[in-house]
């Protein structure tokens, strides 16, 4: 089947620029069609299924590394920013599929259609990542969208999953309505839907143009949504403790990372001529979710609740970088949004483990004694804590330095002080967790049963988690590769 699809490549350049999306939707189906020939034993078969998808879609996308072409007039944009978004977001997908057979077993959900959403979301990643068109930014964002309010209800006998999903349903469709006027406004300017023109339409208008503007503004709430930036990050913390712990943590990783590939994409093309209007607004924003994201974060009692604030100050945290307009800043966003794939799905991935039948495990409290019980658990829950709180030598550390260290070259000093000073209350709620895992007693002597695909997705976590920390050289490079496309204005 890929020597076909590729075959085609010479027959139909077009075509054969979205492979590694049409081979997702593919197995997709494929999954929807064969669940139905399966027991509810052989229901671990979709996740091999799936699993096989996404190592054919991520060597579809290897293949296409060499190569930077538009295609359907001008509305993709295959590039190294397309490659290295794309492989994060399969990345993320195969270590929760790693995660789900377990737990969705536990859960006695394990549905065929579970796989098969994971698949068509992340069809929309990927053209969030590759779109060059508001249309098909439009379509891509909402095929994730779509698919992810199914799957944060997908617990359909738990009250907190049809809240979840229905607050995530009504909150997003009201953001997106937003984003769908803000696009409007830019095709209003433009007479176009291509981001190259409407970056030509703004240059022309000046950044204080009224309607430049108030495309900003909107485009940019619906956007800041979709990161659970503040002000706009109230879904965030019921979303995550309502939602099934393994889409919790696909939302929290995947899908940050797409809506962050689309907000790069809109403010390093259309909106980079109007830079001096979004810069101060940017840098408010960021402010204010590390403020409020890590505050919040210390008075809670939910793991996943804790966890949802924490992404809230991370999104602050990448957004610096943009602020911060340099070729370190950009190099910055790139790398923490790598290390925080597998540094926050590794802690999901603990919450994950604690899950079994008349436990649900998100609670503070069910982490206590978890070293007596699985050292090697807690162990590994010690690390991803160091590193999203970012101590040195783990992977979160190097994602701040590059941000702090962009700060100080743009001259931002004060921004790059409130970053550090933010550090401390996530070394307190952070280290909360280590306290009740590995100093606090449980009257609960059960171990948690891991199965080995937890296991190895757990190890994979912590190998880029502690590789990228202690050598970073070569996820340095990774990260670099991302910014050699022609749309990046700093790097020509």
């Amino acid at each position: 089947m890929g020597h076909a699809f590729f075959n085609s490549l010479h027959r139909n350049p077009d075509l054969g620029l979205i492979v590694p999306e049409m081979q997702l939707a593919v197995f997709g189906m494929g999954i929807l069609l064969t669940d139905f020939l399966l027991d509810a034993k052989s229901k671990a078969a979709n996740g091999l299924m799936a699993l096989a998808g996404i190592a054919f879609s991520a060597y579809s996308l290897y293949r296409l590394r060499g190569v930077e072409a538009s295609g359907f007039h001008n509305t993709i944009q295959v590039d190294p920013f397309f490659i290295f978004f794309g492989m994060i977001f399969l990345a993320s997908a195969a270590l929760v599929i790693l995660l789900s057979v377990r737990y969705l077993e536990v859960e006695h959900e394990h549905h065929g259609e579970y796989y098969a959403l994971i698949m068509f979301a992340l069809v929309g990643m990927m053209f969030l990542a590759s779109g060059t068109d508001l249309i098909v930014l439009f379509l891509g964002l909402e095929t994730m969208a779509l698919s992810f309010y199914v799957l944060v209800g997908f617990l359909r006998r738990e009250k907190r999953s049809n809240e979840a999903a229905l607050k995530y349903l009504l909150l997003g469709a009201f953001s997106s309505g937003i984003l769908a006027y803000g696009f409007s406004l830019m095709y209003g300017m433009a007479g176009s839907t291509n981001l190259e023109d409407i970056k030509t339409a703004f240059a022309s208008r000046g950044p204080n143009d009224i309607l430049v503007l108030l495309a900003i503004v909107t485009v940019s709430a619906g956007l800041f949504f979709k990161i659970a930036a503040a002000p706009f990050h109230q879904w965030a913390p019921d979303v995550y403790e309502g939602a099934p712990t393994t889409i919790a943590a696909f939302v929290s990783v995947a899908s940050s990372a797409a809506s962050f590939a689309l907000l790069l994409r809109i403010f390093l093309t259309a909106f980079w001529p109007a830079k001096s209007s979004w810069e101060l607004m940017l840098a408010v924003v960021a402010v204010a979710s590390m403020t409020i994201g890590n505050f919040a974060a210390l008075t809670q009692t939910n793991l996943k609740r804790l966890l949802a604030y924490s992404s809230i100050s991370h999104a602050g945290y990448i957004l610096l970088g943009l602020v911060a307009g340099n070729a370190t800043g950009l190099l910055g966003i790139s790398f923490y949004i790598f290390a925080y794939a597998f540094m926050q799905t590794g802690a999901f991935a603990i919450v994950i483990v604690l899950r079994r039948t008349g436990l649900i495990g998100d609670e503070i409290e069910d982490l206590n004694g978890l070293f007596e019980r699985s050292p090697a658990a807690a162990l590994l829950l010690v690390l991803f804590m160091l590193s999203l709180a970012g101590i040195p030598p783990t992977a979160g550390f190097m994602g701040k330095y590059f941000i702090f260290l962009a700060l100080i070259q743009s001259k931002h000093y004060l921004l790059a002080v409130f970053a550090a000073l933010y550090v401390v209350p996530a070394l307190y709620y952070y280290f909360r967790l280590v306290v009740h895992a590995c100093i606090r007693k449980s009257s609960d002597p059960v171990r948690p049963d891991i199965s080995v695909g937890q296991w190895l997705a757990l190890g994979i976590a912590v190998l880029v988690v502690i590789g990228a920390g202690i050598v970073p050289e070569p996820f340095v490079r990774l990260a670099n590769f991302s910014l050699n496309s022609q749309f990046m204005p700093f790097v020509h």
